[in-house]
């Protein structure tokens, strides 16, 4: 990788911050051939580090967070701000909440400031932090307040009933923190309290395998697991493998439009991104619209844009030549696979190439393509630095180039730093992720004699639509709630914008008749909305007389989805 660009120690005359700056600061521990320091918080070891060059006058210009709202609010903080106000915040989860080192916080917030300010505080006290997307319900709330023992939970006024109808089952939970102009009885005002702290604050010392975040991740069966990853993960690894998939400089903007509930988020839009001293760029986007996206990159200076392929799919339909983009030089596309078809649209309409990068919860990313790589239209590039990415059989041996197969990485005899530390209280569930040397991923591909890697399908039944992951048992599980509903089964369906969507086989229940099928699949599709996260819903339903089952009664999820798929 190298041998692609030179690595620099400055660049436009402002240093780059590696791996060595860090560290010599350190005795550092030898990990099988990586050099890992004792003790690490990404907080006080890199942001800090960063704000100290930029006071010196040795960073570009431009802000370390750029948010937007579409409507002309407009917010920018250096390192330097970020630093003082995240302590600030720091202050209020510590002395007014009581929060502790190792205590759990769930946040759930759109894409606005506050959410950056919360995570940057949560490292320097040493508390966990708990993502979740806005788009869940009061049950969702519930299951991840209760599983988590999460003490306390942030949120913006459009989820405070809900937590409010649940919160008197979460014995845990004390604290309850809206990020709201206004007030709401039984809830600390975020806003107020932040800013008539004090800004003097001490980041704890934190080991680089503590616990610095967990996210929800869903399943085959069963509910969402918690997947926890370390200061070491998350926070270090980037600095061990600087070129990784975003190749950034000071001087450069990315912009993510991840939910902030998602992995993508805190590696696109915080750890990353801050590694080289770059600014990240956010719109609130409270609607995901082909016209923002495209205004938002002709206005702003956005170097680098990541993204699901949905969005991508959803560009390439406009006329692009009314556009022209500020300063967009790399794309990249992850999340699901994204049909060559449309990378070749967007390279004839804008010039530029889709990079696609491949990963997991558990991983952070495993491959990538990389600047400077040939573009293979269908691959998800190559192994990225610190992972031995292979092809293995189901008794995981290596497969040759070409030969189809499970998607592994080689996790022994020394697990890679990047890895999650494991699902949270369910050691069973961690020790099935392992096959052999290797952590399967449960993914299906090939590589082939230049060591792409493509991506043939789940080796499960997970769901991956527009970028969220669907377990098809919180699906199922909802709409057999429904009266009308006997039985059913949830599978992917091929969708042209989304990639795959939710397509629900339904048995009606004996007791129930209906001749207009058109009024019953709306109902069942709202009771799902309600029931569970909206996005989950089922956008295909089909009613059936029967499932196939094994003869032990299992539902041949396998056969229906490879009906919906013509294999």
């Amino acid at each position: 990788l190298w041998t692609l660009k030179p690595p620099n120690r400055t660049f436009h005359g402002h240093p780059r911050l590696l791996a060595s700056d860090i560290y010599s600061q350190y005795k550092p521990v030898r990990q099988g051939k990586q050099e890992i320091p004792k003790y690490f918080n990404f907080a006080s070891d890199v942001l800090d580090k960063w704000s100290e060059i930029e006071k010196a006058g040795k960073r570009p210009s431009n802000p370390a967070f750029w948010w937007i709202n579409g409507e002309g609010e407009e917010v920018k903080w250096s390192f330097e701000e970020l630093g003082f106000l995240s302590r600030k915040v720091a202050n209020v989860l510590t002395k007014v909440c009581g929060l502790q080192k190792g205590d759990r916080i769930v946040v759930i917030l759109p894409r606005v400031p506050e959410w950056w300010l919360v995570t940057v505080a949560c490292m320097r006290a040493g508390i966990v932090l708990i993502p979740g997307i806005s788009q869940l319900s009061a049950k969702d709330i519930l299951y991840r307040l209760q599983v988590s023992k999460a003490t306390c939970i942030i949120t913006d006024e459009s989820l405070t009933s809900a937590v409010d109808s649940v919160a008197s089952e979460c014995q845990f939970l004390k604290t309850k923190l809206i990020v709201s102009k206004g007030s709401r009885e039984g809830w600390l005002n975020f806003t107020d309290l932040y800013k008539n702290q004090s800004a003097d604050h001490s980041c704890v010392k934190t080991r680089i395998q503590d616990s610095m975040i967990i996210f929800f991740t869903s399943g085959t069966t069963g509910s969402p697991k918690m997947t926890e990853h370390s200061q070491g993960s998350l926070g270090f690894r980037p600095l061990l493998s600087e070129r990784y998939w975003l190749d950034l400089t000071p001087s450069d903007v990315i912009w993510s439009t991840a939910d902030t509930g998602w992995i993508v988020a805190s590696l696109a839009s915080v750890f990353d991104p801050w590694v080289f001293g770059s600014c990240i760029f956010v719109h609130k986007l409270p609607r995901i619209e082909s016209a923002a996206i495209l205004n938002t990159l002709c206005r702003f200076p956005i170097d680098t844009l990541v993204s699901a392929p949905t969005l991508f799919r959803m560009l390439v339909q406009n006329d692009l030549s009314s556009y022209k983009f500020m300063n967009l030089k790399h794309c990249i596309s992850g999340g699901e696979p994204l049909n060559p078809e449309v990378m070749e649209q967007w390279k004839s309409k804008t010039g530029l190439d889709i990079h696609e990068v491949y990963g997991q919860t558990e991983t952070g990313i495993i491959c990538s393509v990389f600047k400077g790589m040939k573009v293979k239209p269908g691959s998800m590039g190559k192994a990225v630095p610190l992972y031995d990415v292979q092809v293995v059989d189901k008794n995981a041996n290596i497969l040759p180039p070409g030969q189809q197969g499970k998607i592994a990485v080689r996790s022994k005899p020394i697990k890679p730093l990047g890895f999650f530390s494991g699902y949270v209280d369910n050691p069973k569930k961690t020790a099935e992720t392992e096959h052999g040397d290797f952590y399967v991923t449960g993914d299906r591909g090939t590589m082939d004699e230049d060591g792409y890697f493509q991506f043939i399908g789940r080796d499960d039944d997970i769901i991956i639509s527009s970028g969220y992951r669907i377990g098809p048992f919180e699906v199922e599980n909802a709409l057999i709630e429904h009266p009308a509903v006997a039985e059913t089964a949830v599978v992917s369906s091929p969708d042209p914008l989304r990639g795959e969507v939710v397509k629900a086989f339904v048995v009606l229940s004996p007791t129930f008749s209906s001749s207009d099928l058109e009024s019953l699949t709306c109902d069942l599709q709202e009771h799902v909305k309600k029931t569970t996260a909206p996005y989950k819903y089922p956008r295909k339903v089909e009613f059936v007389q029967e499932l196939p089952k094994t003869v032990t009664g299992k539902i041949k999820r396998n056969e229906l989805r490879k009906k919906e798929w013509g294999q």
